[in-house]
């Protein structure tokens, strides 16, 4: 049963301003946070169609499968209503959720910055113009590859071609019907695996009409590797000259064709560790357990995206319950106290020893 607590701020909610989320998350840092979270991470569901060989759920049941129930997903965003961004995914799929353009509408009717990640199996024309009709805001579509073999060896399913499809015909719509949002990006985790891919995946996404495309940081279990999310991996652990080159013919390549290319972490110079300074403590600059909160489809509060990624058993981190507390209660509740106070000592949760801050954009 969902907690009937009060909302952790009142007042009339204004629209997204990127200005103003920041400013939230800035100030002095201690075991208490002062403001209430700007942001919700809520994984509508641990359900996945595919078997990726970077996601922990591939290799081990984080939870019991569930979607985010209706009562628990508006109890949870009812008591913050100064909630400025929603992200709507989490390890599991989020467009196999029924529910999910309700919840897009829901959001939006309160004024919030609404996005996801999918791997873009299901986004059908219906589904695509149900996300439209709620006012999605972005859509990312995370496809790791550049072409069919490449892509089954990463994500364990044989559906390149039905992705490069669907996408394309989304953006068609969007096109055809002048439709602005959602914002459509494409993105490709990094591995020295298919690093020498950058510069055929901004190609593909050019090709398919998207405009944006990201490669983000691997984040891998540090002693416990899993599938393809192990150390040797991380692209960004160390730059070699060739990768740079794949790098910078990627960045030119998105220039030529009028696409906007970001490189999460990337440095100026081959060589550059970029694993993170801050005197040997990467987690150090890190405000998340200030500024937001992150719910399993079960109501588990963790402290952000990043921690069922980088450490073993939910129960290491878990910060409190949906479906048992108030989210006032859990926000500056002792397990929330103890983990702030932890990141600000030398000695992190374990959970965030490796992040580094820049895992992801």
């Amino acid at each position: 049963m969902s907690p009937s607590g009060k909302g952790m701020e009142t007042g009339t909610q204004a629209p997204f301003d990127p200005r103003r989320y920041h400013e939230s998350v800035t100030g002095e840092r201690t075991g208490v946070a002062e403001r209430p979270p700007v942001c919700l991470y809520l994984e509508v569901t641990n359900r996945c169609n595919l078997l990726c060989t970077t996601c922990p759920r591939t290799y081990e049941e984080l939870e019991p499968p569930a979607d985010m129930s209706w009562d628990l997903f508006t109890s949870i965003v009812d008591q913050v209503p100064a909630l400025a961004r929603a992200v709507l995914h989490g390890v599991g799929e989020p467009m196999l959720v029924a529910n999910l353009p309700r919840m897009v509408k829901y959001l939006k009717e309160r004024g919030v910055y609404v996005l996801f990640n999918t791997n873009g199996t299901v986004l059908s024309e219906r589904n695509g113009r149900a996300l439209i009709d709620a006012g999605l805001d972005e859509l990312r579509v995370s496809l790791d590859a550049s072409n069919r073999e490449s892509f089954k060896a990463i994500r364990g399913r044989d559906y390149f071609g039905r992705i490069i499809r669907n996408v394309r015909a989304f953006r068609e719509l969007q096109e055809r019907e002048g439709h602005t949002k959602p914002q459509v990006s494409m993105w490709l985790t990094g591995l020295k695996e298919t690093v020498e891919e950058l510069p055929a995946f901004v190609k593909v996404a050019a090709e398919i009409g998207v405009k944006e495309v990201y490669l983000q940081r691997l984040v891998f279990f540090d002693e416990a590797a899993i599938g393809k999310a192990r150390p040797d991996q991380a692209l960004f652990e160390r730059l070699t000259e060739g990768e740079a080159v794949y790098l910078k013919q990627a960045e030119d390549l998105a220039r030529t064709l009028g696409l906007t290319f970001s490189a999460s972490g990337a440095a100026s110079e081959p060589g550059l560790s970029l694993k993170g300074s801050c005197d040997g403590s990467p987690w150090s600059p890190c405000r998340r357990p200030w500024s937001l909160m992150y719910f399993t489809a079960n109501g588990r509060a963790l402290p952000c995206c990043i921690a069922p990624f980088s450490q073993h058993g939910y129960d290491n981190y878990t910060l409190g319950h949906a479906g048992r507390q108030s989210l006032h209660d859990i926000w500056n509740g002792p397990a929330y106290r103890e983990f702030r106070a932890a990141l600000l000592s030398d000695e992190p949760p374990k959970c965030c020893a490796n992040c580094g801050l820049r895992w992801s954009l």
